[in-house]
């Protein structure tokens, strides 16, 4: 096999990682709140209710801002619901999920669950622009941010939270141009309702940070119209537009599967073209951010039989997808795809943060556990702050049906503060091993600290309940770093985290 290259110098650089890169989703759908986060009665729940050993999880994951309450759910949301005494909140039908929403877990719940995972865990709220509209996003931004004297926000006073919750980050809605959507928009529709919205938030506080809503996905027949239609009606007004991918093997077709990060760049790449576009004729010396703020592997065509069957039930059993090695191997791909944009996606959020399409998995009155994927998130969101290197790999390649000609390595390399690099890189490659040798010139390391690789001869291997510790990172041997070039041999079907100090 022919060795993989690539070249790190201080001097070339994409820029710097937001702390918001490493953000989460949390949705009312399925058990992700209900017996997810949130399960009275549990051995380790706490006074308010939430699994103390989910909390210890998702400190671990190191998430950021999360994302909530949802989601295909935002676009029936009725805030009001979901505050006061718990014994007086009304139930609910969600149409997204055909499951019925009991809204004991609501606001003030959210924020204590944040404040509980600690200060790096941000708040970021969707409004309805589904079947509501300004007015009520309006209310729900003096409920949650004004300190007091007015009625909503006395109302959050009496309620138990003089404090207010000061939510910065915004969603205008979700989805907007999915005609599964609950109030689905056309592009002009949406840009004109979004930009009411924008424009009176602002009047209530001018430093919010908002995001409009961009593509479902790249697929879409409106995609990059829908963008530019948008924009032009927001671009002044908002700091973000969305975007949302999905991804997972069909027709058997896994070497595809594994250059899912290729779609994931084009989609990056292709939306910052499409809003520079819009700034350049709009003639603004402004710059849009992208806020991925909806990204997994997820095996999505099993999902509407699914949800089709469901009879009204609560919390039911939804979109739990057990990860394998190799879904965790395209995992950490999609990690690298981020990264490598860390110059324009500043917001990111994996959805979801527990037992629907998470990372983490719980068993009601029973144990949390680490899915295949925490170990890729961990492990990024641990190592990957700091300034992201340019890197152009020199790779072999192999043949996709999908993407064509596609290199066996994707990797990325970010510097710490204190000058310690990491090596993010990804072998798709099924059957060989890669060797991989990186020149490093200008940057001030001498060791390698560590060689972690997550792969198994099993690519199937995951973590269940019965086999909550089977698929776990482990040390790699023989990488050695010496006279400036890194050597190592990346295994099969594998992630890899190389530390160099």
């Amino acid at each position: 096999m022919r060795t993989a290259r690539f070249t790190l110098d201080p001097a070339f650089t994409v820029g710097d990682v937001s702390p918001r890169l490493f953000g989460s989703f949390v949705e009312h759908l399925g058990r992700c709140v209900y017996t997810g986060i949130f399960e009275p009665g549990h051995p380790t729940a706490d006074a308010a209710g939430l699994r103390q050993d989910v909390l210890d999880l998702v400190r671990e994951l190191g998430v950021t801002t999360i994302r909530y309450p949802g989601g295909n759910f935002v676009s029936g949301y009725r805030w009001e619901d979901s505050v006061g005494p718990v014994e007086d909140r009304p139930r609910r039908l969600d149409l997204a999920w055909r499951s019925t929403e009991t809204n004991r877990f609501g606001l003030s719940e959210y924020i204590a669950f944040l404040r509980r995972i600690g200060p790096q865990a941000e708040p970021m709220m969707a409004v309805n622009l589904g079947t509501r509209g300004v007015a009520e996003a309006l209310e729900l931004q003096e409920y949650a941010n004004h300190p007091s004297g007015t009625a909503l926000s006395d109302l959050r006073a009496e309620h138990g939270d003089k404090n207010p919750f000061g939510i910065r980050v915004w969603c205008l809605g979700n989805e907007m141009d999915g005609p599964w959507q609950t109030g689905h928009k056309t592009a002009e529709e949406y840009g004109r309702v979004a930009a009411e919205t924008a424009r009176a938030m602002r009047q209530i506080d001018p430093d919010v940070e908002l995001v409009a809503c961009g593509s479902s996905g790249q697929s879409m027949e409106t995609f990059a119209e829908w963008e530019a239609t948008v924009l032009k009606e927001t671009y002044d007004l908002v700091d973000y537009i969305s975007l949302h991918a999905y991804y997972e093997p069909l027709d058997g077709d896994v070497d595809s599967f594994l250059a899912s990060a290729v779609d994931m760049e084009s989609f990056i790449e292709n939306v910052v073209a499409t809003c520079d576009h819009v700034g350049a004729r709009l003639k603004s010396r402004k710059r849009i951010d992208l806020s991925f703020d909806e990204w997994n592997v997820w095996y999505l065509s099993r999902t509407e039989a699914q949800v089709g069957a469901l009879d009204w039930p609560e919390a039911p059993r939804l979109l739990e997808d057990s990860y394998s090695v190799t879904d965790a191997v395209v995992f950490g791909s999609l990690l690298i795809a981020l990264l490598r944009h860390a110059d324009r996606v500043t917001v990111a959020c994996l959805a979801q943060l527990v037992n629907v399409i998470a990372p983490i998995m719980t068993e009601p009155g029973g144990p949390a556990w680490r899915q295949t994927t925490f170990f890729p998130f961990a492990q990024a969101s641990e190592y990957g702050r700091g300034e992201v290197l340019d890197v152009r790999v020199d790779s072999p390649t192999y043949e996709t049906r999908k993407y064509g000609e596609t290199d066996l390595l994707h990797a990325t390399a970010v510097r710490a503060g204190d000058g310690t690099v990491t090596v993010f890189a990804v072998n798709r490659g099924r059957t060989a091993p890669l060797p991989l040798e990186v020149a490093l010139g200008g940057l001030a390391v001498s060791s390698v600290v560590e060689h972690s690789v997550l792969s198994d001869a099993d690519p199937d291997a995951r973590n269940t309940l019965a086999e909550p510790e089977r698929v776990a990172p482990h040390a790699a041997e023989g990488t050695t770093l010496d006279g400036g070039r890194l050597r190592a041999v990346l295994e099969p079907l594998s992630w890899n985290v190389i530390r160099l100090a």
